[in-house]
Parts: C-alpha cells; sequence; structure tokens
C-alpha cells in the first residue's frame, strides 16, 4: 500500500544532441577596418560629446524676489532656460587634436575640387607603362655610355667602402640613375625661358597665350605661350606649346620643369626602375626613384641636377611648400614630410581639404592601382608603404629635436649641440631659369617678399612649370 502511494518516479531527460561543429566564416580584412574605423569614428563623437557637456557648464536660471515663495513649474524652468543651453555647444578644434585621425570621404565642394583634381594627376604615370614609348624612348638613350659611367663609379663606391669597412653608399642601379640624370641635363634637354625666333634666331619678348591648335591639342598642350621676336625689321611671333604627351616630348627635347620631369620620368622606367611623378602644389614637380640598395625613395630634380636633397626647395630655394604628392603606378603617397622638415618655417597652410580627407584621398588611388595586382605584390607594396611612413614620421622627429638643440645654450665645453645650426650645411638657390624668372617665382633663395602670397593661381600664365 505505500509503494501504491508513493508518486510515480519521473523518466531521465533525454541527452541533448551532439553540437555540431560550426562552421568558421571566412576572413576579411577589410570588413574587419571598416568597423574599426566605424569605431573609432564612434569613440570620437563620444568623447566630443563628453567635453562640450563639461565645457559648457548649464548656469543657474535666476528668479525673481515675487516669484520665490511659489515652485517654479515645468513650463517655466524650461521658459527660464537660457537659449544658449538649448543648443549643442560645438567644441574648438584644440579639442581633438590628440585624437587619431580616420580617413574620411570629401563631403564639400572645396575638398571634391581638390580630390578630382588629384585623381586626374595620378593618370600621368599611367602613360609611361606603354611598351612602344618605352621602347622608343630607349633607343634616344645611350645604354652603352649610361651603364659603362655606372658600372665605373659602382665600383668606385665599393672599394672607398670596403676601405672603410663599412657599405658602399649606392648600388649600381643608382648608379645609373645618376649617369642618366647627368646625361639627360648636359646633353638631351634643354631648358627654356623665351624661345628663339624660328626665322631670324633672335631673342623673342613674351606676348601672352594663345588657343592651342588641333595639331597641338592631340599632342596634350593645353596652353600655348605665344612670344614676338625683339627685332623690329623681323617681329614675327613665336609659339610655344606645353606639351604633356611623352611622345611629342622626346621629340622637342626642351621646356620647363614640367616637361623635364615628365620626360625624365619615363625614362627612369625605360631603364627599369621604380620611379614617381612628384606635384607640388607650389608650382613644381620633380621626380622620386626607388633605391633597391637602401630601400627607400630617393628624390632627384632633373632641372637642378639634384640627387637626394630633398631640403633643396625649402631651405635652398626658400620655398614654402603645401602639399607634395608622389604618384606612380602603384598609387599616390603624401610625402609633403620629406620635403618640409620644418613645417613652422617653410610649411605653406594645407587649405585644399582636411587631412582626414587627403588620407581618404590617397588610399582611394592606391585601391584603384592594386586591386587587379596579385596578393604577393600587394603585400610586398604595403610593406614598403610601412617603412615609408615610419622614414616620415622620422623626420618630423629629427625636425622636432634639432629646434629644441637651436633654443638650448651650448654645453659647457663651448661646443654647439646637434641641431644648434653649426652642423647646418648651406644649400643652393635654384640654378634654372632666367633670375627674373626665378624672382618672380621666390625660387632664388630669398623667403618670399611681404605681401606676396606665393600662390601659382595668382601668376601670369608664362609663370607655370
Amino acid at each position: 500500500m505505500g509503494d501504491m502511494n508513493r508518486p510515480p518516479s519521473r523518466a531521465p531527460p533525454p541527452p541533448p544532441p551532439p553540437l555540431r561543429p560550426q562552421q568558421e566564416e571566412p576572413f576579411d580584412a577589410e570588413d574587419l577596418t571598416r568597423q574599426f574605423e566605424q569605431l573609432l569614428r564612434t569613440r570620437q563623437l563620444n568623447d566630443l560629446s563628453r567635453r562640450s557637456r563639461s565645457r559648457s557648464g548649464s548656469p543657474v536660471p535666476s528668479r525673481r524676489p515675487s516669484q520665490s515663495s511659489r515652485p517654479p513649474s515645468r513650463h517655466a524652468s524650461h521658459a527660464s532656460r537660457p537659449s544658449s543651453d538649448l543648443q549643442p555647444v560645438l567644441p574648438s578644434y584644440s579639442s581633438v587634436r590628440n585624437l587619431p585621425k580616420v580617413p574620411s570621404p570629401p563631403q564639400d565642394s572645396a575638398s571634391i575640387r581638390f580630390r578630382n583634381h588629384l585623381i586626374t594627376l595620378s593618370t600621368t604615370p599611367t602613360k609611361y607603362e606603354n611598351p612602344g614609348l618605352l621602347d622608343e624612348a630607349l633607343a634616344l638613350v645611350p645604354t652603352e655610355r649610361i651603364y659603362g659611367e655606372a658600372e665605373d663609379e659602382c665600383q668606385i663606391l665599393k672599394a672607398q667602402a670596403e676601405s672603410l669597412g663599412r657599405k658602399a653608399e649606392w648600388g649600381f642601379q643608382d648608379c645609373v640613375i645618376r649617369s642618366l640624370l647627368k646625361w639627360f641635363k648636359r646633353s638631351f634637354f634643354q631648358f627654356i625661358n623665351n624661345p628663339a625666333c624660328s626665322r631670324c634666331g633672335s631673342p623673342t619678348i613674351a606676348n601672352g597665350v594663345a588657343p592651342p591648335n588641333p595639331d597641338e591639342i592631340a599632342r596634350g598642350a593645353a596652353r600655348v605661350e605665344l612670344y614676338r621676336c625683339s627685332t623690329i625689321e623681323c617681329s614675327a611671333f613665336e609659339r610655344f606649346p606645353r606639351f604633356g604627351d611623352v611622345w611629342a616630348l622626346l621629340q622637342s627635347r626642351r621646356g620647363r620643369c614640367g616637361e623635364w620631369a615628365n620626360c625624365f620620368t619615363m625614362l627612369c622606367r625605360a631603364v627599369g626602375v621604380r620611379a614617381r611623378w612628384v606635384w607640388n602644389a607650389e608650382d613644381h614637380v620633380w621626380t622620386e626613384v626607388y633605391s633597391e640598395h637602401q630601400k627607400r625613395w630617393i628624390h632627384v630634380d632633373a632641372c637642378e641636377e639634384a640627387w637626394d636633397n630633398p631640403r633643396l626647395y625649402t631651405e635652398g630655394w626658400g620655398k614654402k611648400m603645401s602639399y607634395c604628392i608622389a604618384f606612380s603606378i602603384d598609387g599616390a603617397t603624401d610625402v609633403t614630410r620629406r620635403y618640409v622638415r620644418n613645417a613652422a618655417d617653410h610649411g605653406a597652410e594645407r587649405n585644399r581639404c582636411p587631412e582626414e580627407v587627403t588620407m581618404w584621398i590617397m588610399k582611394e588611388i592606391q585601391k584603384m592601382r592594386r586591386e587587379n595586382m596579385k596578393k604577393d605584390d600587394q603585400r610586398r607594396l604595403a610593406y614598403d608603404d610601412q617603412r615609408e611612413e615610419k622614414e616620415l614620421r622620422g623626420f618630423v622627429v629629427s625636425a622636432l629635436a634639432a629646434s629644441i638643440g637651436r633654443l638650448l645654450p651650448p654645453g659647457t665645453d663651448g661646443q654647439q649641440r646637434p641641431g644648434s645650426g653649426g652642423d647646418e650645411i648651406k644649400l643652393p638657390a635654384r640654378r634654372s631659369g632666367a633670375q627674373a624668372w626665378r624672382e618672380a617665382r621666390h625660387e632664388a633663395g630669398e623667403q618670399p617678399r611681404e605681401g606676396g602670397n606665393g600662390d601659382p593661381r595668382d601668376r601670369s600664365p608664362r609663370e607655370g612649370h
């Protein structure tokens, strides 16, 4: 009977079904990058809001004595609150100076205009990859002479380095470009101020600009400078088209900075060297070549026959520069820090767009040029980019250390501290071009005169590079 009154026992629950192994989702680095950038933006906005609230404390609204005995109603409290408390207070830019910069797409018209301009400029080095163009250019180069001089210089550098027990400063590939630079400057290309009269050979006088004809347009001339013969009996007009097509430059072999840099950069590609075409917002262009020996980009200016002298423009010519963008078949890089070591003394205002937008444009051009490359090539270029970024940051640190060194008094032994001015090398002013032309461009070794803005958009058409 006791067993009949006992409640029936429950059956044990069935065992849980075996867990199926979850399939691992494929790793998406681009998606993680987007999530990280969104996280940084959210954190930045939260930090701004917190700083705004802490900085703009709401004042207590004053009350009239007659209303002090009455508890203020909810509507009265809102009506008595100052209108400034109802609107969010925007933080100053100094509050976001230390926050990390995240690439952001252009939004305003000025940023979009600058982005379109850089996208157009980025197509310049893509024209150097035409195999027919490179073959024709290489046929004009005295390769036997160039490589012979490079081999001799390379052997001399190796012998000097071995005697000192260290590595040679430049490799064979670097010596090839150095020899090519010398030949290009001294034997191949001609710098033009005012072209001579083709009828009588007399000097000419600038006489404005003229629209390019169909043949000049076909050869990439965006504008044509017009000159008149200085001889009264002749008075003939001379046209000077500013060719942008490298095919035409191989035939004319004359021009100013723009033509020189355009043609020389293409010749560097013809001899098999990685090369960049560098654009400066203050109306100058030059070349950079990659040294496999030193694993870094080298500054080359064909007009000045300058090699590895990036401080030439600011500390030698006296230019103030804002943007220096290097374009290649692999993308675009903001290399301003290589050429403007001390932004306070030599930097111009970077007001074309916010820095976050500049970073976005660089990444956009880089993606356009590399998206169809092999993964191994993309990884190699990404590693080169990281190494160059480290180099550019080092320039900023060195400039700060030099500035601090100049502020410190000399040592107790009477010797000057590093960066105090005693170890600085005097850099030359510009040598190419007429003296009046150099002074008009503020490149004669003097700082810009009072009242001069140095903006290339304010100069006459014939003063362009």
